[in-house]
């Protein structure tokens, strides 16, 4: 598979594999079943796996340690911090908050590279902007984690181009991961802009708006009744219903160029730029198949055009997330 760069340090698979649905919000997977997706993503020639402590909490490192014993060497791992984990609760329920202090830093690279059973986080992310920590705080704590020889390479999540400036002003940023896909493209006003400029990789992830884009989800019903997505706006009945036409539309697309609605909406994001590497997740081996053969989609600019104005987001009924969850973005 083609290789891209994330800053100056990372080389890595264009495709990536987003790893939080195999314990965290999706309903989960039987380990042994993730095991064998994560084994098999390695040998299709993806190697960047993206985890956090928050996903189960803690229970996804875990399950990327287990998977990549032995083959530490064939993959680039990500990880993240940021968030308040409280000691009781379920899943999402259990973020209560953001924590970006300095101590916390430190604390979670600590346990992270315990809970994975490595010696070198490769990208170390801080999961959402604290706005009671300032940025140069946080970052001076993850660049003397680089110093230590814990972490390789430092990135931010759902940051603002104002803060990934700042940020990089004290350590190098290597990677900016956010939100980004036919019906979520709010990085393209100004974060793009920097990471070009600054030589800083994009790593979407939801590329495929969280299952909505493969053009399989009809229904709220459809989803496992302990789905965190039954929580948003845009998988409430009335905007999926709203949706379908955009969904037809793409189905469409696809169907012409002889592909599927998730490989089209995939190949569609790649196509953006060679310094954005897509983080699908994917926790059965035939969608992790057919999102790595998206990498080798070449789609021409008048078929780019054609994709993006049928899927322009300001048709898009629902937002992508809670007003809870929006104003912990772009920080």
């Amino acid at each position: 598979m083609e290789k891209r760069k994330l800053g100056t340090e990372l080389n890595v698979s264009a495709v990536g594999l987003g790893c939080m649905g195999m314990t965290f919000a999706y309903g989960g997977q039987d380990e042994a079943d993730a095991i064998r997706t994560l084994h098999r993503a390695l040998d299709l020639g993806v190697t960047f796996f993206d985890t956090a402590e928050v996903y189960g909490p803690f229970d996804n490192e875990i399950l990327v340690g287990k998977a990549i014993k032995g083959r530490r060497e064939d993959v680039v791992i990500a990880t993240k911090f940021g968030f308040k984990i409280a000691d009781e609760g379920e899943g999402p329920s259990r973020m209560i908050g953001v924590d970006s202090s300095p101590e916390h830093v430190k604390a979670v690279a600590e346990a992270s590279l315990g809970r994975i059973g490595i010696d070198e986080i490769d990208l170390f992310y801080q999961h959402r902007v604290d706005p009671n920590v300032p940025i140069e705080e946080t970052v001076g704590a993850m660049a003397d984690l680089v110093r230590q020889g814990k972490v390789k390479a430092l990135g931010l999540s759902e940051a603002s181009a104002a803060t990934i400036r700042r940020a990089h002003k004290v350590h190098p940023i290597a990677a900016v991961q956010s939100e980004y896909s036919l019906w979520s493209r709010e990085p393209e006003e100004d974060v793009f802009k920097v990471c070009r400029e600054l030589g800083i990789g994009f790593v979407p992830y939801s590329p495929l708006g969280r299952g909505l884009l493969t053009g399989t989800i009809n229904k709220p019903d459809e989803l496992g009744a302990d789905d965190w997505r039954r929580t948003l706006p845009r998988f409430q009945a009335e905007n999926m219903d709203a949706n379908a036409v955009l969904i037809a539309t793409l189905k469409g697309l696809a169907e012409a160029k002889g592909i599927t609605p998730a490989q089209l909406a995939l190949a569609w994001v790649l196509h953006q730029g060679n310094f954005i590497v897509p983080i699908p997740g994917a926790r059965k081996i035939r969608h992790l198949e057919e999102n790595v053969a998206a990498a080798d989609i070449s789609l021409s600019t008048v078929e780019l055009a054609k994709i993006s104005d049928a899927l322009s987001p300001d048709r898009v009924a629902g937002k992508r997330y809670t007003d809870a969850a929006l104003a912990l973005v772009n920080g």
